[in-house]
Parts: C-alpha cells; structure tokens; sequence
C-alpha cells in the first residue's frame, strides 16, 4: 500500500486529479479506460480540478467509462440529494467531452433493487473490469456504503445504513436524520477490490482513526476500509490533519518513501 501525504486537501486533491489523468492519459489498450467514482465532500476538489484539466486540454474523458459507488434507496435522479445529481452538478455536466451513455449511476428508483445490482456487476464485467476505484471513507472506516461488519468479499447489493450514517449525512436533509434514506444500493468491498487500482482519499482530523485503522489495523470487516491492505495497487492520498492516528514511525516512513510525491 502506498499512503502519499499532502500537506493540506488543496494538495491532496491536485496530487489525486493528476495521478487520474495521467492513468487516463497513459491507457493504450483498445477499449475504454473504466473510473470509479465517489461522491461527499472529499472528492469534490478532485473533481474540481480534473474539470479544470479537461477544459485546458490537458486529459479527454471522451474514451473512459464512469461507474459510480453508490445511490440513495428511493430518490430519484432529479432530487436534489440523489448521487446522480451530485455527480452531475459538480463533475460531469462540466466536463467538455463525457459522453452521457458512458456514465454509470445505480438507479436508486428501480422495482427491483437486487436485480439493478446485479445488472450493474454484470456491466462492469462487460467492460472489463474497473481500471481505476477512487474512493472516499468514512469516519468508522466505512467504503461506499459498506458499513462496519459488511463481508470484505461482498458484491454490489442493497445495504442498511447505520444511525451513525444517517446522522452524519442528515446535514444534507435540514438535520433531520429520518430525512435521510434508511437504505442504499452500493458496490461491494469486492467490487472495489477487483479493480487493477484503487485510490482513496482521507482528508481532515475526523478521519484520523480511520486513516490509522486502513494503513496500521489488522484486516477486519469492523473497518472495511481495511480490506485495501489486501490490495497489490492500493493507495491512500491523504491530508497531513488525517495523520494525527498514525505512528510517528509510519508517518516518517511515508513521507520518506513518497518524497517525490509530495507538492
């Protein structure tokens, strides 16, 4: 695993956009480069930059195929808090070539919500595989909406989200945790896994026992983001306020290894 530190989310954010565009940039095969996408807070500056990049010329999103982590149960695309309308709003209706078709969304509206996710691994498999996961955590560790205790070889699916979850997302509903959708369609920590690389973001002091928990833990579904010590091409991009957890010998380490990395 690889843990590359920034010394604040701005850095952060522009080292994980360029390590993107340029998997993007340096992919020869003759087929589409797959993306994994989140959604919250974390990845918005990413995206923001990334945006940027695609308007100066300097990476084409017209050859990638995007498939998103997740998608509240029950809203639909027009509301306002549904993860289609977040990925549009703030990524893909500012991109100058993201072809529509190419973008992937669990449809949080479907009748039959465990057939759409079966669907969706199915697609992913029809693509080839996901070349490149971004992710974002939790702050109890969780990978998409794969909360503490799900299976780390667990596959797309509908999952229950916890008090903690609703709680902390209410302030997207007007505080009001029954606001926020009691369950979620989401990929599974082997969905996650199965991609060739996989890049997650932990930025600020509250994600700091996460961080710990993800590089120093042992491998344990009561962090799922754990299961990315399994990984052979995982890597965290963090900010130096999430490194508050760590050791002082693990932190010494990675800023030692990833000098070179560092903006």
């Amino acid at each position: 695993m690889r843990v590359v530190i920034q010394e604040n989310y701005q850095n952060m954010c522009a080292w994980a956009a360029k390590h993107i565009a340029d998997r993007i940039n340096a992919h020869k095969e003759n087929r589409p480069f797959v993306l994994g996408l989140p959604t919250g807070s974390s990845p918005i500056g990413v995206y923001q930059e990334l945006v940027r990049m695609n308007k100066a010329g300097e990476v084409s999103f017209a050859n990638v195929i995007t498939f998103n982590m997740d998608e509240y149960l029950g809203l639909p695309h027009e509301h306002d808090q549904s993860y289609w309308y977040f990925m549009h709003d703030n990524f893909f209706d500012h991109l100058v070539d993201m072809k529509p078709e190419n973008i992937n969304i669990l449809n949080g509206m479907a009748e039959d919500p465990e057939a759409e996710c079966a669907r969706y691994e199915e697609k992913i498999a029809a693509c080839g595989g996901i070349d490149l996961f971004m992710g974002g955590i939790g702050v109890d560790g969780h990978l998409a909406f794969n909360e503490p205790f799900t299976s780390l070889t667990s596959r797309t699916g509908v999952r229950a989200l916890t008090t903690d979850t609703r709680i902390v997302n209410s302030r997207f509903f007007g505080n009001d945790p029954e606001a926020v959708p009691a369950k979620a369609l989401s990929v599974g920590i082997g969905t996650v896994t199965d991609s060739r690389e996989v890049l997650v973001l932990i930025n600020g002091h509250n994600k700091a026992r996460a961080l710990a928990a993800t590089v120093e833990g042992a491998v344990s579904q009561k962090w799922t983001c754990s299961a990315l010590q399994l990984h052979p091409n995982a890597i965290i991009a963090c900010d130096e306020a999430a490194c508050g957890e760590l050791t002082v010998d693990s932190y010494k380490y990675f800023l030692d290894i990833e000098r070179e990395e560092r903006l």
